[in-house]
């Protein structure tokens, strides 16, 4: 029964029945029969299909939200019964915002070194893509904006507070200046993160307080992009001084400048979901989260 239940998530998830049954390492006509014994053994018709996918009956619609307790209940089961013999063990899958990522390796490094069985796989995504990921179990938690945009109903753990920097440079005019405002960007090449990243429209905001509306004449997903067209000529990006000291790090043509007015900055933390009981590795991964809080 549960890994028919994993075959409706998933079907579920990626709308499709061949992208589905490839998430899943197995045969499309297999997954087809999985999805119908399901049906059958539950007595009702669970999707709409023809010659494809047709979307979640309204009974599916309900047996989705059953299903996903039940799979993550049965993993957390699982995982009890595996710590109780063998001690923390297993594959964490972490999923974070692109300006989070060396907070993430700070995470998974601190973590592994006193649980040294537990891996991890890191990927880079964005905000809503962490949220989706999470409420599909195709991840264990997040790193992610915590008090800007909705989170929905997940457990959080707050590790750092985001600070505003430019990376210019070191021969733009901008490099020349202590201290940069959000009102100097106006007419700069600037360079920055696409807009379906949470961090963009955090900055889109600080330009539009400070009564400007800059233009990016590269947009990217991913910031060694951005910095790489710093070290290349007269551009201009913003990112968490973190992560800007991390790409500048042995790169003196790349200067490094505080924004004022850029306030307190927003909170990133550990999402996981609200569930409970957690997982024995995702309660440990809170609490070693809470004490590597900046």
């Amino acid at each position: 029964m549960i890994n028919k239940l994993e075959m409706f998530i998933a079907v579920a998830r990626e709308g499709h029945f061949g992208r589905a049954a490839e998430s899943l390492g197995l045969t499309q006509p297999t997954l087809s029969t999985g999805i119908k014994q399901l049906e059958d053994t539950l007595g009702v018709q669970l999707i709409f299909r023809g010659s494809r996918f047709g979307g979640l009956t309204p009974e599916g619609q309900r047996a989705l939200v059953w299903a996903r307790q039940i799979v993550a209940d049965t993993r957390t089961f699982r995982q009890e019964m595996r710590t109780a013999r063998h001690g923390l063990s297993g594959i964490v899958r972490l999923a974070v915002i692109p300006t989070a990522l060396t907070w993430a390796a700070k995470l998974s490094a601190d973590f592994s070194r006193v649980h040294p069985n537990i891996r991890f796989t890191i990927l880079s995504r964005t905000s809503s893509e962490i949220l989706s990921m999470l409420e599909n179990l195709e991840v264990e938690a997040g790193l992610s904006y915590l008090d800007n945009e909705p989170l929905g109903r997940v457990t959080t753990q707050a590790i750092y507070r985001e600070r505003y920097t430019i990376v210019a440079h070191r021969d733009s005019a901008l490099a020349l200046q202590s201290e940069i405002a959000w009102a100097d960007l106006e007419g700069e090449n600037l360079c920055l993160l696409t807009p379906d990243m949470q961090n963009r429209r955090i900055i889109n905001e600080f330009f539009m307080e400070a009564g400007i509306a800059p233009q990016a004449q590269v947009e990217s997903n991913s910031t060694v992009v951005l910095a790489a067209h710093v070290m290349a000529g007269d551009w201009i990006t913003v990112l968490p001084e973190n992560l800007a000291q991390f790409l500048s790090a042995g790169k003196p043509e790349l200067v490094i400048r505080q924004i004022s007015g850029a306030g307190p900055g927003h909170v990133v933390g550990l999402v996981a979901p609200h569930r409970e009981p957690h997982t024995p590795v995702l309660k440990a991964l809170l609490a070693r989260a809470a004490a590597l809080a900046d």
